[in-house]
């Protein structure tokens, strides 16, 4: 009970965290959607060059390719500088997130709202009935909820913790 307790309390942490980072932008925020906002620039300028290189009639498939290639490795490095700056920002802004909770008050404050339901079934219903049969199904049921939230706060860790995929190459635009 203690461990299911203690899983809903993290639960209840998630949509604080996202409103407390939506209602002050941080330096590392502000630093990441500056450099989005250049990085997709250059992006923009890319897809330009190589559509234009697309549409060049005069050149063949194969020399399309190379040079598409060539303007690709132009723009690689933008692309690593900031993924490498994204992973770093990200990583500040979950951190500056997690600090500014104050955790004590979001588990006092779902422990007493779990509080009622865990005493109405204590007392009342097939909950408070010692059937062996019952109580082996709802062990099972309580077995799944509890794995359930484990896999979805694992991915949530995760996605505090691991650094983001460096974005595939832009598809070769088509030719219209």
């Amino acid at each position: 009970m203690i461990r299911a307790l203690s899983l809903v309390a993290a639960l209840a942490l998630l949509p604080v965290s996202a409103a407390v980072a939506q209602d002050q932008k941080t330096q590392a925020e502000i630093q990441l959607e500056t450099a989005a906002a250049a990085f997709e620039k250059k992006m923009e300028e890319f897809g330009e060059r190589a559509e234009a290189i697309q549409d060049d009639d005069t050149l063949d498939e194969t020399v399309k390719g190379l040079r598409v290639a060539a303007l690709w490795s132009e723009y690689q490095p933008h692309v690593t500088a900031f993924t490498s700056l994204a992973t770093q920002q990200a990583g500040e802004i979950a951190q500056q997130a997690l600090a500014a909770i104050d955790i004590d008050a979001v588990v006092a404050e779902a422990l007493a709202g779990v509080e009622p339901m865990v005493q109405g079934l204590a007392t009342n219903g097939a909950w408070a009935q010692a059937d062996p049969d019952q109580m082996v199904t709802y062990g099972l049921m309580a077995d799944y909820a509890v794995g359930q939230t484990e896999e979805a706060m694992a991915e949530v860790e995760a996605a505090f913790t691991a650094p983001p995929a460096p974005p595939a190459p832009p598809a070769k635009p088509a030719k219209t």
